[in-house]
């Protein structure tokens, strides 16, 4: 059995899916980051971050006391070996796989997430904030459209690099892209939502769009009290 702490957000979403793929058993933590919950000392021993999601896992391979395991790609690529599946067995694809799954975690995530903060969260209205961070989120959901024009999947099968990213893309009212202009991603996102274990995850899952936070909820989520 696998705890797994956070909520709604593309990043434990990732977490979900791929044990629904591999067949895992886990339970869902809750954990309230809008009161601060990931700053209290056991959640920091998890998690030294104070990030979401965070997982232990009861039965880890060593046969050892229970794992702990932080950062969603770490998580997967963690899963995909509990599992046996998830990353492919081809050096070449597994290269693909892995370049993908760090694309998202340097890249996809960071900038989405960016772009999301200016243009729904941020005090005031920064326009250079605001271009900047939009331009990058043109040009990756680019490069993901060109990498999926002649593959279904990122790797060529499905993988923890499809899993990472697919979850993002769910948000995309907070960055304000529409599908309809990148058609091999709306074709790939259409393809992964349909599969039983994503439909599974989704079904517990809340979208919610952008919403309006009082000031003492964004000192604890954005930091701006210099915790």
């Amino acid at each position: 059995m696998i705890s797994i702490y956070g909520g709604d957000s593309p990043n434990v979403i990732k977490a979900l899916i791929g044990m629904e793929e591999l067949g895992i058993a886990y339970r869902r933590e809750p954990l309230d980051i809008m009161a601060g919950e990931q700053f209290s000392p056991e959640f920091l021993a998890i998690s030294p971050n104070n990030r979401i999601p965070a997982i232990v896992d009861d039965d880890p391979a060593d046969g050892g006391e229970p794992l702990s395991v932080f950062e969603s790609g770490a998580i997967l690529l963690y899963l995909a070996e509990k599992g046996g599946a998830l990353v492919p067995a081809s050096v070449r694809a597994r290269s693909a796989a892995h370049a993908w799954l760090m694309w998202q975690m340097s890249g996809q995530g960071p900038m989405l997430g960016q772009a999301g903060h200016f243009l729904n969260y941020a005090p005031e209205r920064l326009p250079y904030a605001i271009a900047r961070f939009s331009r990058e989120v043109a040009r990756l959901y680019r490069v993901l459209d060109t990498a999926l024009a002649h593959r279904d999947f990122l790797a060529g099968e499905y993988s923890v690099a499809d899993i990472a990213c697919w979850p993002w893309l769910l948000f995309r009212a907070h960055h304000v892209t529409a599908l309809s202009d990148y058609p091999n991603v709306a074709r790939w996102f259409a393809a992964i939502g349909a599969r039983p274990a994503v439909r599974r995850v989704m079904a517990d899952i809340t979208v919610d769009p952008p919403q309006d936070f009082d000031e003492e909820t964004r000192r604890i989520l954005f930091n701006t009290g210099g915790r």
